[in-house]
């Protein structure tokens, strides 16, 4: 019922800043959490950070609070995160993800985007 696809992926340095975009498409996107997750090498599948379906509610893993940004465009059908002071424990495979209900701090959502690299070099 949503599909979902990244963009915003790349190289670099540390301190740096990058956006990453999540064009979604279907009807009633509006009424979905959406989430940002990434997987770096090793290592299993985290939650970032996630946002309710109306923006009124927003949720940060311990790790990026304060670096990074989730907000929604509902009117664009587009999530995005703005990840300032970039880390290279940031590098990892980033995912959107959405689910009909509340944000989970999990990996239990619905919905999967194919995935961006993000690389943060030292």
């Amino acid at each position: 019922q949503v599909q979902l696809v990244e963009s915003g992926g790349g190289l670099v340095q540390a301190g740096g800043s990058l956006r990453l975009s999540c064009a979604a498409s279907g009807r009633t996107f509006r009424s979905y959490a959406v989430a940002w997750l990434r997987q770096a090498p090793g290592k299993e599948r985290e939650f970032v950070t996630g946002i309710a379906w109306n923006g009124g509610s927003t949720y940060y893993a311990e790790s990026v609070k304060g670096r990074f940004t989730i907000s929604r465009d509902n009117a664009k059908n587009t999530v995005y995160l703005q990840m300032n002071g970039l880390k290279p424990e940031d590098t990892a495979v980033y995912y959107c993800a959405a689910k009909f209900g509340v944000v989970v701090t999990t990996t239990d959502w619905d919905y999967w985007g194919q995935g961006t690299q993000v690389t943060v070099s030292s």
